[in-house]
């Protein structure tokens, strides 16, 4: 291990370096000649694949930026006048199928000692990346699919790009990570696009649910030259480069938009908007596209090393790295579940109810599952209302490019209405999203199984209620199991699967295999009152909620969380969920656990003023609202209510655990960054709690072993 940054240069050579990353898959740069078109000449052409489908993207470790870089020592030598007969006049770069590259090898990342360490890795990723764009003759990225992070970059030292029509993933995810895009992508990125672009892609992007561009929307932004359809993307990349080497093709790009004020400034506002300065790494990407306006490329590679090796090294970037591990890993086989060779084919799905959640479970279903979806109500009006909803929906998607005219005619007539349950007669699964009452639900239940076939799954989507006391009076409740989506339903990835006290082996596996036909993240929960995320949310509110009630004021309470750079507030939170919803959920938990949950009688008296909302469309408080929330003789300061609310929390998971409501700490963390946006410069919940010292205060012990 280095002790200073002159050693690096030891420290990257072979063959101590295998050693130290042992782990690595490879991604190798393959070089190969390919003859031009028209006379243009030899372009030596480096595919980049770690030899594995696209199931396992290509990423750059040490030891695959070793290859890439001896790759390009060959190809610069060829392109000297020296090189004579084996003179190429062009170096290429495209992926294996499907993938580009996706940038930092994150295990490999994780084995980084020291800053030394970082600042090297940093070093060698623009040493070999910024030669693209340094050789003596021209480059060309042929993007042929998903390039994130590094494997963005990559593609930005290239003199030219091309763009296939098909890619579906194109981002810079570094500040979700704890990172920021540290081979170029600061100093590139604004100068090509502008910097108002490139801040949404840098920053805003990856801290909303890390979102990530198509093909067409980042060709829009000019970051490609040309898009080309990809069934024959290779080859006609290839054809256009030759065009551009004998001058039939001429680049001409926009001039990228000259308004840094106000593009850092935004971005800034957002960041603290998110995260109230609670993670470096937003910041530190904003400041060096800020100071990418007036550096040298060699000043601004400079600053990307130094923020890189910090960020590579703090406390964000490992509660990153786990909270990563948990979505990309964990969360794609539910802990605990059946075989999935049990699951009974879906060809038709019911849904009871009309309303919004109704319409969106409908609208979700009829995309992805693409079968026929049937929604119930009681009238006529309703129903119309329902379907109306998502019919627009899908005409919105399509105004957007979201869906093809044909992909979004096939979508509407897959969704249709009925005043009675008949239609469900052939339905392999019927989801009831109807009010949160048992009675309701028992009568709702009662009239589909009725209708259905004996093998057909009822799945409830209530947020709190005993799926198992749902069940019970029905003649098989084995086939009954919870299925809580989160709203909005086609943004958040989460879906608590309920396992009720009779549900079968087949029931569950039938509602796994449906959640991932939806493309969600499912995890499979106990039976209990309010199950994870919003038994816990309940729980994070009810300790504020109590502290407005016992005097502390409004704004001390709503913003005492902050410091954690939370994604909501609790009376925003408040708000979206609804003060109705929110009251019945707090009454169900009380009920439950009467010695830990309360009902805050100034959330009751707002639900009884009739009020749905504390801030206005414009975001201000309103006056009333305050009104209701004061009094109280023992308030208490921000950081007080913190603590309250954090031990609250250790105390509940704790609890949870015990109680076997999931299999492992890991499945809360999943829960809550997934269904309530827990961020990732935190890591999970209990990784939080435990680097933070809250759980062993509060519960004796750790909920993770302690690292050797």
């Amino acid at each position: 291990m280095p002790e200073t940054c002159e050693q690096n240069d030891q420290w990257l050579e072979e063959p101590g370096i295998a050693a130290r990353f042992p782990d690595e898959v490879v991604t190798r740069a393959l070089v190969r000649d390919v003859e031009l078109p028209y006379g243009a000449g030899t372009m030596a052409l480096i595919t980049l694949d770690n030899g594995h489908d696209h199931t396992k993207p290509t990423t750059f470790g040490v030891r695959g930026l070793l290859s890439l870089r001896q790759a390009l020592d060959a190809v610069a030598a060829r392109a000297t006048p020296e090189a004579g007969e084996q003179r190429i006049a062009a170096v290429g770069v495209t992926g294996k199928p499907f993938i580009f590259a996706v940038g930092a090898d994150l295990k490999g990342a994780a084995l980084i000692g020291s800053r030394d360490e970082a600042l090297a890795v940093a070093r060698l990723g623009h040493q070999v990346f910024r030669r693209f764009g340094e050789l003596a003759v021209p480059t060309f990225a042929f993007v042929n699919g998903a390039a994130l992070g590094g494997g963005l970059e990559l593609a930005l030292h290239c003199g030219y790009r091309t763009l296939s029509a098909g890619v579906t993933a194109i981002a810079f995810p570094e500040c979700l990570l704890g990172l920021v895009p540290g081979a170029g992508g600061c100093y590139l990125l604004p100068r090509l696009t502008g910097p108002a672009a490139a801040l949404t892609m840098i920053v805003e992007n990856p801290l909303s649910q890390n979102r990530m561009l198509r093909a067409a929307g980042a060709f829009s932004l000019g970051i490609a030259d040309v898009m080309l359809d990809p069934a024959d993307f290779l080859a006609e990349s290839v054809r256009w480069a030759a065009r551009v080497l004998t001058g039939s093709v001429v680049v001409s790009r926009a001039e990228p938009d000259d308004n840094w004020d106000a593009a850092v400034a935004a971005a800034r506002s957002f960041a603290d908007g998110k995260l109230h300065g609670a993670a470096p790494a937003p910041y530190r990407a904003i400041d060096l596209v800020a100071a990418a306006r007036g550096a040298s490329r060699d000043e601004a590679f400079a600053a990307e090393d130094d923020a890189l090796a910090d960020l590579l090294v703090s406390d964000e970037f490992r509660a990153g790295l786990y909270a990563f591990d948990l979505t990309q890993r964990r969360a794609r086989h539910a802990a605990g579940a059946p075989p999935p060779s049990l699951a009974r084919p879906v060809t038709k799905v019911g849904v009871v109810g009309a309303g919004l959640m109704a319409a969106q479970i409908a609208l979700t279903s009829a995309r992805r599952l693409e079968v026929p979806v049937v929604l119930t109500d009681l009238d006529q009006a309703r129903l119309d209302a329902g379907v109306g909803h998502v019919h627009r929906e899908i005409a919105r998607l399509a105004d957007r490019g979201r869906l093809s005219a044909d992909a979004a005619a096939r979508t509407r007539a897959l969704v249709s209405g009925s005043l009675t349950k008949d239609p469900f007669a052939d339905a392999d699964l019927v989801i009831e999203a109807v009010f949160e009452d048992m009675a309701v639900k028992h009568q709702v239940f009662a009239e589909v199984e009725a209708v259905v076939r004996p093998d057909a799954v009822l799945a409830t989507n209530t947020s709190s209620l005993s799926v198992t006391e749902m069940a019970a009076k029905l003649a098989h409740p084995e086939r009954v199991v919870g299925f809580h989506f989160f709203n909005p339903v086609a943004v958040m990835p989460l879906v608590e699967v309920v396992r009720a006290a009779g549900t079968d082996d087949a029931t569950l596996a039938t509602a796994l295999a449906v959640g991932k036909g939806l493309r969600k993240n499912c995890v499979l929960v106990k039976d209990s009152p309010a199950f994870v995320v919003n038994r816990l949310l309940t729980r994070l509110l009810g300790e504020v909620t109590a502290a407005v009630d016992e005097g502390t004021p409004f704004e001390v309470a709503e913003h005492a969380l902050d410091p954690l750079g939370l994604p909501t507030t609790p009376f925003l939170l408040l708000q979206l969920v609804g003060p109705a919803v929110a009251l019945h959920v707090a009454e169900t938990l009380a009920a439950a656990y009467p010695d830990r949950f309360g009902v805050s009688a100034k959330l009751r008296a707002l639900v009884e003023s009739g009020k749905t909302a504390v801030y206005r469309a414009d975001f201000s408080v309103d006056p009333e609202v305050i009104t209701l929330l004061a009094g109280g003789d023992r308030p208490s300061t921000a950081e007080q209510v913190r603590q309250r609310a954090l031990q609250a929390l250790a105390q509940e998971i704790a609890l949870i655990l015990r109680e076997g409501v999931v299999a492992a700490a890991e499945d809360v963390d999943l829960c809550l960054i997934l269904g309530a946006g827990w961020p990732f410069h935190l890591g999970g919940i209990t990784f939080y709690l435990d680097r933070s010292g809250i759980a062993e205060k509060v519960n004796g012990t750790r909920f993770h072993l302690a690292p050797a």
